[in-house]
Formats: structure tokens, C-alpha cells, sequence
């Protein structure tokens, strides 16, 4: 079981190999959606939007290291 930590683009062709192997991989950790373009719209990340394609569950806290995605890891 892998939980994989990603977020700009040069991470995409690591996790696609990882889906390409067939391994499980049962979350992603990614950084919230950052405003992008002159209507500073919400851009999600490459690996967001390839994990979403894959139906694989996406998180985006704000820190990683903390008590809550500790027990998050944990669990998955």
C-alpha cells in the first residue's frame, strides 16, 4: 500500500509508473489549490487532477506534519 506525497509536475511521471505497476496506491497528499491566472481562479495540482482521473482519494491539508495526518497515515 502506498500513500504518495506529490505536487508539481515533475512528480506526475513518478506516480504514473507507480499506477502503471499496478501498485496500491490508497491516497495522495498534495498542497491545497493555489489561486492562478489573472481571476486568481483555484488551480488544482498535476497530481490532484491525475489522482482524481484514477478515483484515487485526495487530501490537501495545509501542513503535513501534525497530529491529524498522523493518525491519517496510520489508518490508510
Amino acid at each position: 500500500r502506498i500513500v504518495f506525497l506529490g505536487t508539481p509536475a515533475f512528480a506526475v511521471p513518478a506516480f504514473q509508473i507507480l499506477l502503471k505497476h499496478s501498485h496500491e496506491i490508497c491516497a495522495v497528499f498534495t498542497q491545497p489549490d493555489r489561486p492562478s491566472g489573472r481571476g486568481q481562479k483555484l488551480q488544482p495540482s498535476p497530481i490532484k487532477l491525475l489522482a482524481l482521473e484514477h478515483g484515487i482519494p485526495v487530501f490537501q491539508p495545509t501542513r503535513i506534519r501534525n497530529e491529524e495526518n498522523r493518525e491519517l497515515f496510520e489508518n490508510l
